[in-house]
């Protein structure tokens, strides 16, 4: 069967349709449209489901501009014509094209009531569809030998009496658009773990702050404070007063700085954080002690040139403890 110039055939024995004498597909009824492209939107999301419809419209156009590139019996306009008449036998809507210039490769389509149009209205949508847009771009793509791509002036979906878009040659290509989403999707994923990652640091942050540098109150008037781990600038801010604002509450003669805990690499801030606590400590009447000083760390202490000279030093807790108690004429029995 010939309709508007082009060849439809059926042969239901075989349960197969053809369109100039190649296999196609029908009845996609408006229904079916919307299930299909809907189920696209649930799974993808609306960016990555446009992008698949815009792609999806435009290198279907490209096969249909191809196929009339190589008819040399059929001229541009004549295609153009053959296309138009076979998408309005399909159920495509009314599609107008103007102004087709095939010197400067540019037209303009004018679509009514097309299937797309009415989609996005059952959907209740407020903007028009990539479909059909990018489809006729790959059309005249492939028609013109070189890329073309779109901007809608307008849709009828705004209220107008129909679509209105404009085709050009661009640099712009649905590859590089689905690159950019990847990059964009990629950014997204890398701030969203930015965010995850800083949340817990906080997190993490709170919990040491919380757990580190407890004081201790060991005996009458003696508390220890053990310093685990590196201090930075942060941290020994936080222990310096957490330490001082406690100390007068257990009414300590005797502060035991226990440095088991400390890494090795004695930074400046553990350095000045010692001074800094002995020296505080002092001006409220309590005595700073330092125990658990190991060979290695003491090693470490003479080698960075740090001098701890002002403070007693114990090897051990034990040792540190028996001394304060003495000093206040007491000892354990």
């Amino acid at each position: 069967m010939n309709i508007g110039g082009l060849q439809f055939g059926w042969e239901l024995d075989k349960g197969r349709f053809t369109y100039e004498n190649e296999d196609a597909v029908l009845f996609w009824i408006s229904s079916a449209m919307r299930a299909f492209f809907d189920t696209i939107e649930e799974i993808s999301g609306k960016e990555v489901s446009n992008l698949v419809f815009e792609t999806t419209g435009y290198r279907q156009g490209v096969v249909v501009g191809e196929y009339f590139q190589n008819k040399p019996d059929v001229g541009l306009r004549e295609a153009a014509e053959l296309i138009t008449n076979t998408y309005a036998s399909a159920g495509w809507g009314k599609t107008a094209i103007k102004d087709l210039d095939p010197d400067k490769f540019t037209l303009t389509a004018e679509l009514i009531d097309s299937w797309e149009h009415k989609l996005n209205v059952s959907q209740g949508k407020t903007e028009g569809g990539s479909f059909l847009p990018a489809h006729y771009a790959g059309i005249f793509s492939g028609m013109f030998g070189t890329n073309i791509w779109y901007k809608v002036e307008r849709y009828q979906l705004e209220g107008y009496e129909s679509t209105i878009i404009r085709y050009f040659p661009s640099d712009i290509t649905v590859t590089e658009n689905i690159h950019q989403l990847s990059r964009r999707k990629e950014q997204d994923q890398i701030v969203e773990l930015e965010a995850i990652v800083e949340d817990k640091t906080r997190e993490l942050k709170k919990l040491v702050r919380d757990l580190s540098s407890p004081i201790i109150p060991v005996l009458d008037h003696v508390v220890v404070v053990p310093l685990i781990g590196t201090y930075d600038e942060e941290r020994s801010e936080e222990l310096l007063f957490k330490t001082l604002e406690n100390l007068p509450a257990y009414k300590a003669n005797y502060l035991l700085l226990d440095l088991t805990g400390l890494d090795n690499d004695i930074s400046k801030y553990t350095a000045n954080l010692i001074s800094k606590v002995g020296s505080a400590a002092s001006m409220i009447g309590t005595k700073t002690l330092l125990v658990g000083i190991s060979p290695e760390l003491g090693m470490e202490i003479t080698n960075s040139g740090i001098s701890l000279d002002a403070f007693d030093c114990f090897q051990t807790l034990q040792h540190g403890i028996h001394y304060a108690l003495g000093q206040m004429g007491k000892r354990i029995m």
